[in-house]
């Protein structure tokens, strides 16, 4: 099973060099490789592919305006290469994201080191080629094998490691899917997540927290001269307050997917398909559904509901899981997003829009066939065995 472990690394002055040594030349071999491509593409119609590119690193060390690229390590420079060609590849796959020139001012700097890397957990070290043993805060242990090492520099100035790991560890085996053992969840903006049991866990909305104090330091640096040391100062600041908001958005985010992964009573989670991109155009709301970051949520759910045997069902983004009565299956046309309760009129129930979506989520995750605003129920992508009663 392939995991990754990331590490805060601690380089001197010369490491640090290094480093940004390493970064600067993979960028460059990057952006030469895209300027290349391109150009062929146009004049030739022809697609190289990175191999083909791959021969002209040595002729590049060779020259004299570029034989900086002979000291940093070769590998680094040949992963940039297979980089650029998985963009590549990925925007004729989807038709989206053409790969972009990088820039040495964009706040992902990084480089890998995909062979000949090892930590020493004793000594708390990373040893990587070209580079003196780096000092590093090695706080969790893993057994075995090294596939890739990525250092980044973050805008903050600080540094660190990931190390992506071929573990000894097996996914397990997931359960028999039954209906007292499921859950459904309702993703929203108030409340992060209701769960169908009733239970409403609170959106912490960070960036709300940090909005006033962000905004400041933002003015203050709009105000600072180009080039001079006072705006890097406050750029640094700046910088400081969006790793807050990161940090505490994915711990947030960390601890709720590994408790719903590890709750005893639960062995089957339903969620619902969400156009995020989608409701993102919409100017009202994006700040906040931003804030929510459900798209991380759901994707820390799906490898942890892999790692630990829990099954993971999604259905379809247009069921009416809100207007549905959860009671007698009554459609409320008339129910608008202002309306957090409502009373069916077949069967006098009355719901909490939030709890009565998750229960509906639930109950079209288990029962593909129960019917929909659009006369028809989509099960997506499910784990485990058949559903029992």
């Amino acid at each position: 099973m392939l995991k990754s472990f990331e590490y805060r690394l601690y380089p001197n002055t010369k490491q640090k060099e290094q480093i940004i040594k390493h970064i600067g030349c993979a960028r460059w071999v990057y952006n030469y490789a895209l300027e290349k491509k391109m150009r062929v593409w146009t004049t030739e119609k022809k697609n190289l592919s990175r191999y083909d590119i791959q021969t002209d690193l040595p002729k590049l060390k060779e020259k004299e305006e570029t034989k900086w690229l002979g000291e940093v390590n070769s590998q680094s420079l040949q992963a940039s290469l297979e980089h650029l060609d998985r963009a590549y590849k990925s925007f004729f796959k989807t038709k989206k994201g053409f790969p972009k020139f990088k820039s040495k001012h964009n706040s992902r700097q990084s480089y890998s080191i995909p062979q000949y890397s090892r930590v020493n957990f004793e000594k708390n070290l990373l040893i990587v080629p070209k580079i003196s043993p780096i000092k590093a805060v090695l706080n969790r242990k893993f057994d075995g094998a090294i596939k890739t090492v990525t250092i980044k520099k973050t805008p903050t100035n600080k540094y660190f490691a990931s190390i992506l790991v071929e573990t000894l560890d097996t996914p397990k085996k997931p359960k028999q899917i039954k209906e007292v053992t499921t859950i459904g969840l309702d993703l929203g903006i108030k409340n992060f997540i209701t769960i169908s049991n009733g239970e409403k866990i609170e959106n912490p909305k960070i960036l709300k927290q940090y909005e006033k104090r962000l905004k400041r330091k933002q003015h203050s640096l709009s105000k600072k001269i180009k080039g001079g040391k006072n705006r890097e100062k406050a750029r640094v600041k700046v910088a400081k307050i969006h790793e807050k908001i990161v940090n505490a958005r994915k711990d947030f985010l960390h601890k709720l997917s590994y408790r719903l992964t590890h709750e005893n009573q639960v062995r089957t989670i339903v969620i619902e398909e969400l156009g995020i991109r989608n409701m993102m155009k919409n100017h009202k709301l994006a700040k906040s559904i931003g804030d929510c970051s459900w798209g991380k949520f759901i994707r820390q759910l799906e490898y942890k509901s892999t790692w630990y045997g829990i099954n993971l069902i999604k259905i379809g983004r247009y069921e009416p899981s809100s207007k549905l009565c959860s009671n007698c299956g009554k459609i409320n046309q008339e129910l608008q997003l202002k309306d957090q309760e409502w009373t069916c009129e077949e069967c006098g129930t009355k719901h909490d829009r939030d709890i009565n979506a998750a229960k509906n989520i639930k109950s079209m995750g288990l029962n593909p066939k129960i019917p929909t605003g659009r006369g028809k129920s989509t099960l997506g992508e499910s784990r485990g065995s058949k559903t029992t009663h």
